[in-house]
């Protein structure tokens, strides 16, 4: 009997756990005309099972030998499914070690991701972020990953991070690391997480390129000051899609925590490019065919969806109404709790889901309903189907609703003075104020202010509490609807410097509801 053993890990949702690799190799030899047999135990899934192939190739191909006996991989712990190609180099590196290949050596600190081709090539695999602080938090030293997944590896600190391309170079690198010979050391790859961070931050988009719509602008400006939700009400054409895709570049950047946490996300999904790190606001927007778990996440082993992707960015539904309904009402929950948590048999997971929310849809079918130059071929039954397929509960919980008109010619000949970085200066001088307002909760911007908060931070004068109780009465708002004006108000406020919410404030915020139930009567 001959038992190695090495490590690799296992991630399920965002998060990782070790996994340990045992390779029992039974030396008794077989029969010439047997064939060896190759068992996995440990709930590997068919990807894991399907490896058995890959390794022997592997193997053969870049001249070690593979052993024509009985060879036993148990990946335990044994009761958790084991899913996915990054099992293939540990399974291979163990078959090696169980067979004397490689030297006898301790790796009981070293963690093994790839997956691995035919002629021995190292591919990259999903989730290395997540495994490597992991093992980062096990106690572990150094961890083997696929060179396209290095860089994503190495904005771990405390990590000994070894690219490597193929079998054979995990086996030379092995060989050098237990001879411990100074004359064939091997350093690790090191990366500067500032530098990264800061090199990665641009855009090729820019407010200036967007003509007129100066008001649409200013509620765009207001609605990432606060980290609102908003909904874009206008016909094709008018620059919905367009202003929405630029609200990234007048976010605050992102710290390096929050960078961390997005590319954790997007490594589980395999998005993170050779840069490594996801410096730039995600914007995501998906389809409206898309499913419900596509939107919040799924699959048998629940993978992050939409809503997790545009973690700490923004979530762009572009015709509203055209989703199904079904698919909209799974949004409350992230919406209210920046989290979402998926259920299954087997397991409970829970992804984060802090984004920025913009809606954008038509005001009727046809696209032309109140337009003062085309008119609207709808009839008022197909109006009020169109505008049903929004809840009521989905509509109080987006704070802010803008009308995008039709953009006029002279306003195409106007130059905008006001930049991305010129917007962006007021927006971080307003989210300063509210984080140094929330500092001693758990929050950080107005949006998401509950009762109490709303009740200490947005006090308002006799005058401006009867502008916003005829509004309410006029409009038919909800007590949510309330929460919001007061809630838009406070940002409007922080954008002036402004410490009380005066009652012009309340006046902006009211129009930014203003949309809410008469706008189609």
């Amino acid at each position: 009997m001959s038992l190695f053993k090495t490590l690799t890990a296992a991630v399920f949702g965002i998060e990782a756990s070790l996994i340990e690799v045992e390779i029992d190799l039974q030396l008794k030899p077989k029969e010439p005309e047997q064939i060896a047999t190759f068992t996995m135990v440990g709930l590997p899934d068919t990807t894991v099972r399907e490896s058995r192939e890959r390794i022997r190739a592997a193997i053969n191909n870049c001249g070690f030998f593979f052993p024509q006996h009985r060879i036993i991989v148990n990946l335990a712990p044994a009761n958790v499914r084991k899913e996915g190609s990054s099992f293939d180099l540990p399974i291979a590196l163990g078959i090696l070690g169980a067979n004397g290949e490689i030297s006898k050596m301790d790796l009981t600190d070293t963690l093994f991701l790839g997956e691995l081709a035919l002629d021995g090539r190292i591919r990259p695999v999903r989730g290395v972020l997540p495994a490597t602080i992991k093992a980062r938090s096990s106690g572990l030293k150094q961890i083997f990953v696929p060179v396209e997944n290095s860089h994503e590896a190495a904005v771990v600190e405390g990590m000994a991070i070894y690219p490597v391309q193929s079998l054979k170079d995990v086996v030379v690198i092995l060989e050098n690391l237990a001879k411990n010979d100074p004359a064939n050391a091997i350093n690790p790859l090191s990366v500067d997480t500032a530098k990264l961070l800061l090199t990665n931050n641009k855009y090729d988009l820019d407010f200036q390129e967007v003509k007129g719509q100066s008001h649409v602008k200013r509620a765009l400006e207001v609605a990432s000051a606060g980290g609102h939700n908003i909904l874009l009400i206008g016909p094709p054409g008018s620059g919905k899609t367009m202003l929405a895709r630029r609200v990234p570049t007048i976010l605050p950047p992102l710290t390096f925590e929050e960078a961390l946490s997005i590319t954790q996300i997007h490594s589980v999904v395999g998005l993170v490019n050779g840069g490594g790190l996801v410096a730039k606001r995600p914007f995501r927007s998906p389809h409206h065919t898309t499913s419900d778990a596509g939107l919040i996440g799924g699959g048998t082993v629940p993978r992050p969806g939409e809503v997790s992707l545009a973690h700490y960015g923004v979530l762009f539904l572009d015709e509203l109404p055209e989703f199904a309904r079904n698919v909209l009402e799974v949004l409350r929950q992230p919406i209210e709790d920046g989290l979402v948590t998926i259920s299954r048999a087997s397991m409970s997971l829970t992804f984060p889901s802090n984004f920025m929310l913009i809606a954008a849809m038509n005001p009727c079918p046809c696209g032309y309903f109140g337009s003062p130059t085309r008119e609207c071929k709808c009839s008022p039954m197909q109006i009020q189907r169109y505008v049903n397929k929004i809840s009521g509960p989905l509509l109080d919980r987006i704070d802010i609703h803008i009308e995008v008109p039709a953009v006029k010619f002279k306003e195409l000949e106007t130059a905008d003075v006001d930049s991305s970085n010129c917007i962006r200066s007021r927006v971080i001088a307003a989210r300063n104020r509210q984080i140094e307002r929330f500092s001693s909760n758990s929050i950080f911007a107005n949006a998401q202010m509950n009762s109490q908060l709303i009740a200490k931070h947005c006090k308002i004068s006799n005058n401006a509490k009867t502008i916003l109780e005829h509004a309410l009465n006029r409009l038919g708002l909800s007590a949510r609807a309330y929460d919001r004006i007061l809630k838009v108000s406070r940002t409007i406020a922080d954008i002036e410097g402004a410490s009380n919410i005066d009652t012009h404030h309340i006046a902006e915020a009211i129009q930014y509801r203003s949309l809410d139930r008469n706008y189609w009567k």
